[in-house]
């Protein structure tokens, strides 16, 4: 097999773990049935993925690249200040979170995140820099890791309670933007003054 058979091959893994993560969710990834719908024998994972977690690890990878990429949209705003960037990339976080639901539990399990495969720690946390970054110039002045970490949280808790469905029956909202910009207002102060 050549080397861009074997990288065609690890793709179509990848993207048969992806689509059978959207359509049936994290419980669903087991190494065989990843093959199956890849098309290959049961075994051939391991040959690209010698666990099972390196394959979930890059299937992950696959969603905090599209996050960034969707992060790297909205934040290349540079005439729009640290405030409206905040709530611009919250609301890319939660829109991710909310339409790729399989895909972003599957991106924040621990034991992922903590294995190291395929960087995982290097793809997420330039994503929380960006938010520490934005957090230190709308509050100069405050702990930017420990506002950022508080906001990010915040956030991961709304888009849990709202796809629960927890959260619209406590606001009476159908609306997910008045309780992001609460978020923003409880982290960073009223808007009113001056950020």
């Amino acid at each position: 097999m050549t080397d861009s058979e074997e990288l065609g091959l690890r793709a179509r893994l990848v993207d048969a773990g992806v689509e059978l993560l959207e359509r049936e969710g994290p419980q669903a990834l087991t190494l065989r049935e990843i093959a199956r719908r890849a098309g290959v024998s049961h075994g051939a994972p391991r040959r690209y993925f010698p666990t099972h977690l390196e394959l979930l690890s890059a299937i992950a990878g696959r969603g905090f690249g599209e996050l960034g990429e969707r992060v790297r949209t909205v934040a290349g705003d540079d005439g729009a200040g640290p405030r409206e960037q905040l709530a611009a990339l919250g609301r890319t976080y939660l829109d991710f979170a909310l339409g790729r639901r399989g895909m972003y539990e599957l991106m924040f399990r621990h034991d992922l995140l903590e294995s190291g495969h395929l960087g995982l720690r290097d793809t997420s946390l330039p994503l929380f820099g960006l938010l520490v970054e934005l957090v230190g110039r709308a509050r100069p002045g405050a702990d930017a890791r420990v506002v950022a970490g508080a906001l990010w949280a915040n956030w991961h808790g709304i888009a849990q309670l709202w796809s629960w469905g927890s959260l619209r029956l406590a606001t009476g909202t159908n609306e997910v933007t008045p309780v992001l910009l609460a978020s923003l207002e409880a982290h960073l102060g009223p808007e009113a003054d001056g950020r």
